[in-house]
């Protein structure tokens, strides 16, 4: 109206002026659907920040009191040490990684301390479960905040009870765990809303929709390799679903189990809700045959033996389990792969943790083009490796074996079958002595998919070379490892990059990177094969931790479901045929739905 006005007053042409008032209109009809298509989400977004801002300097300051850290004046054993070296069944030994000092011991609790345990985390559940998702971030906040601020004892405690290095400890420990919080307090509540689904035709005058409900009490039962983020991780889920959270840590690393627990504890608090709703239970096989057997839903991480063994005890109880067994994942570089960016994330995906990690970068698939190049380079670069006790504050670039000379007894059977069978070891491949808990930074090339170093989990620092003819060699030899967790394909063509990982039969899947996609806390891990089986972490992990539940309610005010008389009780000899031009009304195309309609009108009960 305004710009017809103003024509008139300039006295411009009628036709100049319709054809500006029809510029005008389509103009602010499209600024009216980018508004509305790209505004609104937009102004949600910069709402949602300011109030997730607003909850995180609101959030609960925790306070604990530090663990100890120093144990430098204990003696030194000679001979290793184990879990069970106190020699009291109810008592666990710990002792550090590396130097094998005896830190003190961890009460093994028995199956009714966990019942009491899983028992007390019910009654608190029942509070938390009516928890709004805003009082649930604000224990997040607080967890973020805190891990932040004490990022340097957390990793500390990771390097004593693990032989870890600091490094090591900051990426597997610390950002994981950020990454996690943060993806969960900024999307968590999203994936957990109501999500409306489509209806047919026959259910029209419906509304479906799924809810995403607490469980109850859901578990874990973790592996020592990151004592820190195992046990963290899956509670941070399981707590923003608006479950109790029991989880079993490794006897291998449970030292300062009590110490995490007390972190979240405090937490919980400080907003008002029972320490009871988590626990973390120290013990041995009878600690986690009880969770198993009395938990609503039970992760498990570690070994795909001791996975068949968890399998087994849930299914007494039908008790629903995620397993994570492991892998043996391979980084197939192609023959245009960019060498000067592929060295250091092969190194890192190798060596990181001395090797002890579930998607640790066990296989590495050369083209016959790429091979000796990518050999030459990495050679020195694992000759030049530096190795000691971390858990003493030693900067070393790999520490310890966490279990110690029985780990590294399998590791060197391993890496001397393949030399017996022709594979050639270019550094390292000799342990120090049979007590150490060192095994050095090895290389192994000219390996075959024969060779049981091809085929098991190796867990230690082993850089492992197979040399491929083309892409479906390399396809062939990554295949036939019965582990199936993650993959990297390094190309300079995308394109080749994912049609060759369309062939890996692996869960996960990086092109030219390795396993980023843990730190993308939006996708689910998890594997296929002896790798296990179902997701933890990312939307879908994060729905596993509930009730899926599927709802129906009527839409339409006055519309209800009626039953047609003719299908109603007691049935007719017509009822069936009723039912069947039904059928055709509903689905059949549109020739054969007029017939039926025509017979519906036409029918006789």
């Amino acid at each position: 109206v305004t710009v017809s006005v103003l024509y008139w007053v300039l006295d411009s042409s009628a036709a100049e002026m319709v054809d500006c008032c029809s510029f005008t209109f389509l103009l602010c009809l499209g600024v009216a659907y980018l508004v509305q298509r790209y505004g609104i989400p937009l102004a949600q977004g910069v709402a949602g920040s300011v109030m997730r801002w607003h909850e995180r300097v609101n959030a609960p300051v925790i306070s604990v009191d530090k663990p100890r850290l120093d144990f430098t004046e204990i003696p030194a054993e000679k001979e290793p040490l184990n879990p069970r070296s106190s020699g009291k069944p109810d008592e666990i030994q710990c002792f550090t990684k590396g130097t094998y000092r005896r830190m003190g011991t961890v009460k093994a609790m028995n199956k009714a301390e966990v019942k009491a345990a899983i028992d007390k985390a019910r009654v608190a559940q029942e509070k938390w479960a009516k928890s709004s998702f805003a009082e649930r971030r604000r224990l997040l906040f607080a967890l973020m905040e805190f891990v932040l601020k004490e990022h340097e004892t957390i990793c500390k405690t990771s390097a004593i009870e693990c032989g870890k290095t600091m490094l090591d400890g900051t990426l597997g420990e610390i950002l994981t765990t950020l990454e996690k919080l943060s993806w969960t307090c900024h999307y968590g509540e999203a994936a957990l809303q109501e999500e409306v689904r489509e209806v047919g035709l026959v259910s029209f005058h419906k509304r479906a929709s799924v809810s995403y409900l607490p469980l109850g009490v859901v578990s874990a039962i973790v592996s020592w390799n990151y004592p820190f983020h195992n046990i963290i991780g899956p509670m941070i889920s399981a707590l923003f679903a608006g479950n109790a959270f029991v989880g079993k840590v490794s006897e291998w690393s449970c030292y300062y189990a009590s110490w995490y627990q007390e972190i979240v504890r405090d937490g919980l608090r400080r907003l008002g809700y029972s320490p009871d709703l988590v626990t973390f239970v120290t013990g041995f096989a009878e600690a986690g045959e009880a969770i198993v057997e009395l938990s609503d839903k039970v992760t498990f991480i570690g070994s795909p033996q001791v996975g068949k063994l968890v399998m087994r005890k849930a299914s007494e109880t039908l008790t629903p389990v995620v397993l994570e067994l492991g892998g043996k994942d391979p980084a197939v570089v192609c023959d245009d792969a960019d060498l000067k960016q592929l060295i250091p994330v092969v190194m890192r995906g190798t060596f990181q943790n001395c090797g002890q990690n579930c998607v640790g970068l066990e296989r590495v698939v050369a083209h016959k083009g790429i091979h000796d190049t990518l050999v030459e380079r990495l050679r020195p670069l694992v000759a030049g490796l530096s190795q000691g006790p971390a858990c003493e504050g030693d900067t070393k670039d790999c520490g310890a074996m966490t279990m110690g000379a029985a780990a590294i007894e399998k590791i060197d059977k391993l890496v001397q079958d393949a030399v017996k069978r022709g594979a050639k070891c270019l550094v390292g491949g000799k342990r120090q002595s049979a007590t150490s808990p060192f095994y050095p930074p090895t290389m192994l090339v000219d390996v075959t998919v024969d060779m049981e170093i091809a085929q098991e989990e190796v867990f230690g620092p082993i850089l492992v070379i197979f040399k491929a003819k083309d892409d479906d060699d390399a396809a062939r030899i990554v295949n036939t490892c019965p582990y199936g967790l993650g993959a990297s394909v390094f190309s300079a063509d995308p394109k080749r990059a994912h049609a060759l990982g369309r062939k890996l039969r692996t869960g996960m899947l990086n092109v030219n990177d390795f396993g980023i996609n843990y730190l993308c806390q939006s996708l689910p891990f998890g594997g296929v094969k002896i790798s296990g089986f179902d997701r933890f972490a990312g939307i879908e992990g994060l729905r596993g931790n509930c009730l899926v539940r599927s709802e129906t309610q009527d839409r339409i005010p006055g519309v209800k479901t009626e039953v047609p008389p003719a299908m109603q009780y007691p049935v007719t000899a017509n009822s069936f045929k009723f039912s069947m031009l039904l059928c055709r009304v509903l689905y059949a195309p549109i020739t054969g739905m007029i017939g039926a309609i025509v017979g519906l009108i036409t029918f006789k009960k």
